[in-house]
């Protein structure tokens, strides 16, 4: 810029009503300055190093475009991002007001027009909130442009995906957060009116394959991003499911255990009238047997068959009153049970069942084992539950072994339940406790009794597995924790 030309910048910037201007010496000493400058110190500011005054520094400012005014020898000079160390605001513009021969004062502006520094911080602060309101996101956001490179990822897709934001926006394809194709069927599907109209797709579920090679299944809603009428880029927010999935799959355990416990309240009640209705009789077959034993002389043929008839009688009454006991509906109540009389009791009922007479019942129940903390219901169910499944493997022909014992910590009851039935396949036996998995032929079983089984240990705070005996059948394992004092206040199951 020529000596003409610098003065008349000057003179247009010194009575500029919005640039605070001021004229210093080669030594950074204030000469003179405009009124917008004067205005904003309380003090006289003639005379005083610019640094100082400006910026609370004891030197001149790293970067002053004064400074580099100086040292390049007359070219205009402009820091549009300088530094802020003090509290005034940072120089702007530097240029010689004198022939830069003399190069007596040179002009700093030290301030823009106050519109475009309020425009100017009002766009930083709207960057700085639509990014903390990205990454604050509980929904994965990836934005990804026509080429397939992340432009934006946020901390929610970080965790979902195992990829850290560096990663993703350095080298990673959109392409490789889904599996196979999925990225394209993506686009597809947001180019047609199926899924919310063209460059839009809602609630769109898919997987996602995670940098470990696990799939996550998501809920994804996604737009393409336009300008001009043309495609840019496009936006997904990405909604992990697992947690949904898990809550699904419990609802699915619970409605099927209430299902149960339905039909059970439906069959205790059936019992107590039958009951009813064979109580009675039986107590008649009884009374007038004992009484023709007692009152008539008998040929011994004849009360040995009276007493065949009070056996039966009785045994009939025992078998009506366990059936009760089995099916009585009462609350869930936690309390200090004997496990081997509730396997007593089970086993009591089936043994004498068709499916049963040509399987060999092996028991070794141990004798000194503690009270389990269970609920006597549930318990009965669990076993009948297990021991048919055995009965039916084994097509009514084999051995069933049932024992118990102490666990090795002390802290639980074993219960083992082993049959000699074919085996359950290897690739079969993880699936076996899940909700309607069966291998039974259809209309032959429902697939719910062994997750029923599941569910009520889990209720018990137990554990279960099941295991192939050598060289066939399978074998049952439960643990269930022993009863603990506070189990102890409630009375012991009868």
């Amino acid at each position: 810029m020529d000596w003409e030309s610098a003065y008349k910048h000057f003179n247009e910037t010194l009575t500029s009503p919005l640039l605070r201007t001021i004229v210093i010496s080669p030594d950074y000493v204030i000469l003179s300055a405009n009124p917008p400058a004067y205005a904003t110190f309380t003090e006289s500011i003639i005379g005083r190093r610019c640094h100082r005054l400006l910026h609370l520094r004891s030197s001149p400012c790293p970067g002053c475009p004064a400074t580099r005014l100086w040292q390049n020898q007359g070219q205009s000079e402009s820091t549009p991002h300088a530094s802020r160390e003090g509290d005034g605001a940072p120089c702007r513009h530097a240029d010689f007001i004198d022939n830069k021969d003399t190069q007596r004062a040179m002009v700093i502006i030290d301030s823009q027009d106050p519109s475009l520094e309020s425009l100017e911080e009002r766009l930083r602060r709207s960057n700085s909130f639509l990014k903390n309101l990205l990454h604050s996101s509980v929904d994965g956001v990836i934005a990804a442009d026509k080429k397939g490179k992340i432009l934006l990822f946020n901390d929610a897709a970080s965790e979902i995906s195992g990829y850290s934001e560096e990663e993703a926006l350095t080298t990673l394809d959109i392409r490789d957060v889904y599996p196979d194709d999925g990225a394209y069927k993506i686009m597809e599907n947001l180019r047609c009116d199926q899924y919310g109209g063209p460059g839009k797709l809602k609630s769109y579920q898919i997987d996602v394959l995670r940098k470990d090679g696990t799939l996550i299944p998501i809920s994804l809603n996604a737009a393409i991003i336009y300008e001009g009428g043309r495609e840019t880029a496009t936006m997904g927010f990405f909604h992990d499911l697992r947690e949904a999935n898990r809550m699904k799959k419990e609802l699915e355990k619970t409605q099927i255990q209430l299902l149960q416990s339905e039909k059970m309240a439906s069959l205790g009640k059936l019992a107590a009238g039958v009951a009813h209705q064979l109580n009675n009789p039986l107590g008649g077959i009884t009374l007038f047997a004992r009484l023709m034993m007692e009152e008539y002389d008998l040929e011994e043929g004849a009360r040995k068959d009276l007493n065949r008839i009070l056996k039966d009688a009785e045994r009939c009454r025992d078998t009506v009153k366990e059936l009760l006991e089995f099916a009585r509906q009462t609350r869930h109540e936690m309390r200090p049970l004997d496990i081997n009389r509730a396997i007593a009791r089970t086993l009591f009922l089936l043994e004498n069942q068709t499916l049963f007479q040509n399987i060999e019942i092996i028991r070794q129940l141990s004798t000194d084992i503690p009270d389990v903390r269970g609920d006597t219901q549930q318990v009965n169910h669990m076993f009948m539950n297990i021991i048919l499944n055995a009965a039916q493997a084994m097509e009514g022909r084999g051995t069933l072994s049932v024992s118990t014992r102490l666990s090795d910590k002390g802290d639980s009851v074993v219960i083992e339940i082993a049959d000699t039935g074919p085996g359950i396949p290897p690739d079969v036996l993880p699936h076996i406790f899940e909700p309607f998995f069966t291998t039974k032929e259809e209309g032959q079983g429902t697939g719910i009794g062994l997750s029923l089984v599941y569910g009520i240990v889990e209720n018990h705070d137990g554990k279960i597995h099941a295991v192939n005996n050598t060289p066939c059948g399978t074998r049952f394992v439960i643990e269930l924790p022993l009863s603990t004092t506070e189990d102890e206040e409630t009375p012991r199951e009868k």
